[in-house]
């Protein structure tokens, strides 16, 4: 990677160790959705465990704040989590 820290510009595939895809297959099958889907909904059900300011504060792209889901009028925006509304 460049010593230029253009964080917006770096796209990758995380790798997801085998217990972690374990239990997000496991979590799709029960919610009956993606495994796709199934990330989404468990990224969206974050702001309500992490300190969103924190998160916020460590930021490295302030330009995407309306669109991040630990910004307060993005979270209050977005539709119910299909995790929660199946459970």
């Amino acid at each position: 990677m460049s010593k230029n820290k253009n964080y917006e510009n770096v796209f990758y595939t995380p790798k997801f160790s085998s217990r972690s895809n374990i239990a997000v297959r496991r979590l799709s099958w029960f919610f009956n959705l993606p495994m796709t889907l199934t990330m989404e909904a468990i990224i969206e059900l974050l702001p309500k465990v992490v300190d969103a300011e924190k998160v916020c504060q460590s930021c490295k792209i302030k330009d995407k704040c309306n669109y991040c889901i630990f910004n307060s009028p993005a979270l209050s925006s977005n539709k119910q989590s299909p995790i929660l509304a199946t459970s």
